[in-house]
């Protein structure tokens, strides 16, 4: 029987995830939108063999342009380039089902995974928020069930073009002056609640048949629509209790799905700050929350939390009266973890924006690398997770220091690769199997012989 082996993936953020990550003599305030910056850090993870990066995105212009560096290179145009640079290691992309349209998304995504010879993976996502409605031309944000149910046709939408070319469509018979085969394309001819889409996709089937698909919700409507469809969840948890908590929940779900729960990974965030002693980490810590801006977290905590500007003060408690989850219709599970941190812990208003400086609800852990390699070590063990989203504090020297000093720890310990070996696409670097074309007359609807089932409104 194969170990178990631990999954890492690099979360990418400019400067670093600490939003004072940028003030720091050795940031450089306009990393975010240079091509090297990102070469560098892809790098410095593939020699850390971790699984996959990974880049957020969000269709609008994120808060005032004072508190950090704002704006962000369109992520699928990024990877592509990052693909020339690597050879091993994944690339995950943000893409919003809300504001993209089935065809051109899929068609990216195709493009990406035959450039990186099938490193490619989608996190599926449904944009919260007025901002980035009105972007679009929308008043206000469309509903959360409605946002995720548009997801689910947009993910059945999706596959039926991914597979619209089966494996040998083409031919490339110079001979006999036949390129393709007419009969292997499958047209979806969808016509749904949200979309129609007539024809076949205009790229063929790729190394991976679809890309790595990947969900960071943690509400009960996430939860569903990762049960169903997900292949890797990111996620944000405080405690090992609340993670294990949401690990069996999860992989529970899956397997009411029909699915192999281990066919669904795991992965909430840390933000580790390093030092060679715990005292030398906690100082490094200190440093970036003595660089915060308070006024700005201050807005920033509003928002989430739907309150109206001013209310919050500083050295106070959050309000008695916050609304419940179920009247929040954006971001519903971070304003949960949010909310519960901050009364579990009975926090200030500045203390919890401390908090939320330097992951904004992951896990922040300072400490020696074997501190850090423990913690890791003990919730992959104790059924908490099956890796981690690894959001270094400040980038590069964040993820450099975590690749020199915790990495050679988990590999002694049996848990990390120590190499490559042969080249793997995404889905064989995460244990996953290549779906089926569900065209092919080998298809069987059982998630065993293709991945995620097909999806269906119904079940969302």
């Amino acid at each position: 029987m194969t170990a178990r082996r631990l999954h890492l993936n690099a979360f990418l953020m400019n400067t670093g995830h600490h939003e004072a990550s940028w003030r720091l003599p050795e940031s450089d305030p306009y990393a975010h939108v240079d091509l090297q910056h990102y070469v560098n850090l892809a790098r410095i993870a593939e020699r850390g063999t971790f699984d996959s990066l990974f880049l957020a995105d969000s269709p609008q212009l994120w808060g005032n342009l004072a508190q950090r560096p704002a704006g962000a290179l369109e992520p699928l145009t990024l990877l592509t380039a990052l693909a020339t640079a690597t050879e091993h290691i994944g690339l995950i992309a943000t893409a919003s089902t809300s504001y993209n349209s089935p065809y051109n998304l899929a068609r990216k995504f195709a493009s990406l995974d035959l450039i990186s010879g099938g490193r490619a993976g989608w996190n599926i996502v449904t944009t919260a928020g007025a901002e980035a409605a009105r972007n679009f031309g929308l008043a206000e944000e469309p509903a959360h069930a409605e946002r995720y149910a548009r997801a689910a046709e947009f993910l059945d939408v999706a596959l039926k073009l991914w597979d619209s070319w089966e494996d040998d469509a083409i031919v490339a018979d110079k001979a006999a002056g036949v390129w393709g085969d007419d009969s292997k394309i499958h047209p979806p001819r969808h016509e749904g609640r949200y979309f129609s889409v007539e024809g076949a996709l205009n790229v063929p089937r790729t190394p991976q048949g679809y890309p790595l698909l990947v969900q960071a919700g943690s509400s009960e409507d996430g939860k569903r629509f990762a049960a169903r469809y997900a292949e890797a969840v990111f996620t944000a948890q405080q405690t090992i209790e609340d993670a294990q908590a949401f690990y069996a929940d999860l992989k529970s779900r899956t397997e009411r799905e029909g699915r192999n729960p281990d066919h669904l990974k795991v992965l909430p965030g840390i933000v580790p700050v390093l030092g060679s002693t715990q005292a030398e980490a906690q100082a490094a810590e200190q440093l970036l929350e003595a660089h915060i801006v308070y006024d700005h977290g201050v807005g920033r905590l509003e928002s989430l939390l739907h309150l109206e500007p001013g209310t919050l003060e500083l050295d106070a408690p959050l309000p008695a009266d916050l609304p419940p989850e179920s009247a929040i219709e954006g971001a519903k599970s971070r304003y949960t973890l949010v909310v519960e941190l901050a009364r579990r812990e009975r926090l200030t208003v500045r203390q919890l924006i401390g908090r939320l400086g330097g992951g904004r609800g992951h896990l922040t852990f300072a400490g020696t690398p074997e501190q850090v390699a423990d913690k890791i070590e003990t919730w992959f063990r104790q059924g908490a997770a099956d890796g981690f989203n690894i959001m270094p504090a400040v980038l590069p020297s964040g993820l450099d220091a975590f690749v020199e000093h915790v990495v050679p720890i988990l590999r002694a310990r049996g848990l990390l690769r120590t190499a490559y070996g042969p080249r793997q696409t995404l889905r064989e670097r995460y244990g996953l199997p290549r779906p089926a074309n569900q065209y092919s007359p080998e298809f069987s609807a059982a998630p065993e012989q293709g991945g995620p089932p097909s999806p269906s409104l119904a079940t969302v």
